[in-house]
């Protein structure tokens, strides 16, 4: 059972029957392009999971919960079946940004469900390229399933309040550091970040060749940003809380579990202009 990441040659070596792969390719700057991706070639049996509808709710954005509000349980049970999942079956996501878009979120999700048995493709789309593997164009029918899950509210922070309340937690926003300084703001409405956060963009988890970096390594870089927090006092952030279940994800590989998410984000916290907004470093 692969927990956190998975290698191009161990997804290979899996029999098709054991593993659900899922394609979570997506362009903020072009909603569609991610199918269209999928359907121009994708891995060997992999479904195609949409940011925007399977792995979010943008019906709630109005509710102050970010740009991509999480789905409810019962909605991502649906989608869960509609991808013939089962508990216990192996999940891989891939995408065409090691992770940083949608597959880790899809990770997480699978997380909040209380399912250890989901990875992400170390590399992505473009690992599995660069080995020189199929990829075909048909798109999978597979059965579908009935299943049911929960979500642990325990892993998740939506009250904007609990960020400052006693004791409060390490907020650490996984944006580049143009916008965590707010140098610039492509997305949403203001500039800057929370107050208290600490800035561990995510791309800082790959390497030169867009894989992560070695667990060690990773375990190295975090408690530098941890300091003596431990990991249970940690909450991720980013500008709609996808990019951070990249940390998330990163600081697990690193054996650093047990951090929580804020699901709304910047986006979320900046939907009350009352909200104050630091800029510069932290």
């Amino acid at each position: 059972m692969k927990t956190t990441l998975i290698s191009v040659a161990e997804l290979a070596a899996l029999p098709a029957d054991d593993v659900l792969v899922v394609d979570c390719r997506k362009d903020l700057a072009d909603p569609a392009k991610g199918r269209r991706d999928y359907l121009a070639g994708h891995l060997p049996g992999a479904v195609y999971a949409e940011l925007d509808t399977d792995l979010s709710d943008l019906s709630l954005q109005s509710q102050g919960l970010g740009r991509h509000p999480l789905p409810s349980a019962q909605a991502f049970s649906a989608v869960l079946g509609r991808w013939g999942w089962r508990p216990g079956l192996q999940v891989v996501a891939y995408d065409a940004a090691s992770g940083a878009l949608a597959a880790a979120r899809l990770w997480w999700l699978l997380r909040f469900a209380g399912e250890p048995a989901v990875a992400v493709l170390d590399g992505g789309y473009a690992a599995w390229q660069a080995a020189g593997l199929t990829v075909e164009t048909a798109v999978p029918q597979r059965v579908a399933t009935s299943v049911a899950v929960r979500f642990d509210p325990a892993r998740v922070v939506l009250d904007h309040a609990a960020l400052h309340a006693a004791p409060a937690p390490l907020l650490v926003d996984a944006r580049a550091a143009p916008r965590y300084r707010g140098d610039t703001e492509p997305l949403d409405p203001v500039a800057g970040h929370v107050p208290g956060a600490r800035n561990r963009p995510f791309a800082d988890n790959l390497d030169a060749d867009g894989r992560f970096k070695g667990a060690a390594e990773l375990q190295r870089d975090f408690l530098v940003v941890l300091g003596a927090r431990a990991p249970a006092e940690v909450v991720h952030m980013c500008g709609s809380g996808v990019t951070a279940c990249h940390n998330l994800l990163a600081m697990e590989h690193a054996g650093l579990a047990g951090s929580r998410l804020y699901a709304p984000s910047w986006s979320g916290w900046v939907s009350d202009r009352s909200r104050p907004a630091a800029k510069g470093e932290e």
